[in-house]
């Protein structure tokens, strides 16, 4: 079955994300996050938490449901974040599959289908999950943000993006004791992608060649020279 759009914009809302499916990518130090929550507007909190932070990675789990709580899909693998605009989401389960932005350009690649679909990275990518998580820009510039009651055990903030024609409703996302720690995001089919975080590492040093990407020999590559 080839890859389409749909499902390459499945990849891309994980992240939500990622990043991103996509993701924008929300990071910084537990200690400013959690004193500045008694006092902080919702965007100053939000924002507060992505001050200092440069690199990011962690384990992700992640769940589309129908908006009802049927489970449609479900995936696992591992997300690296480098600021401004970078950001590699290595699925490794059920299949392996790449999303991975450059700065320039972003790559869908499925290893089984031995295709891959790259896009520029534009303006229409700004307000994605995966460019709120990796963006340098103020998460307010993009989004309208709100607090919500606490759940689960975590403290929620709502984001709905400020550009019409988006392609997603909103995005919830969690703080465990000042961590991030899940995204909720809510797309126009009112599907929901869940993505929970696990075992995450700030400020890294990443090997230079982490956020390239070059097609292995005999890959169908989609959206370069006009294809």
């Amino acid at each position: 079955m080839p890859m389409t759009h749909s499902r390459a914009y499945s990849m891309r809302c994980a992240v939500s994300p990622c990043a991103a499916r996509l993701i924008a990518a929300i990071l910084l130090a537990a200690a400013l996050f959690a004193a500045g929550l008694a006092v902080a507007s919702p965007a100053a909190q939000v924002e507060g938490y992505m001050a200092g932070l440069s690199s990011w990675s962690a384990d992700f789990a992640q769940t589309i449901d129908d908006g009802q709580g049927k489970i449609l899909r479900a995936a696992a693998g591992h997300l690296y974040l480098q600021r401004p605009g970078k950001f590699r989401w290595d699925y490794t389960d059920p299949s392996e599959q790449l999303v991975l932005a450059d700065g320039k350009q972003i790559w869908f690649y499925d290893k089984d289908l031995a295709q891959a679909n790259v896009r520029d990275m534009d303006a229409t990518l700004a307000s994605t999950p995966a460019m709120l998580l990796s963006s340098s820009d103020p998460v307010s510039s993009q989004f309208d943000i709100s607090a919500l009651p606490a759940s689960e055990g975590l403290q929620w903030f709502r984001l709905k993006p400020k550009r019409a024609g988006a392609d997603f409703q909103s995005v919830k996302i969690g703080f465990a004791k000042g961590e991030l720690s899940q995204m909720l995001l809510v797309d126009k089919l009112n599907q929901v992608t869940r993505l929970k975080f696990s075992a995450p590492k700030r400020n890294q040093q990443f090997p230079p060649d982490l956020f390239s990407f070059t097609p292995p020999e005999g890959v169908d590559v989609i959206g370069r020279d006009g294809k």
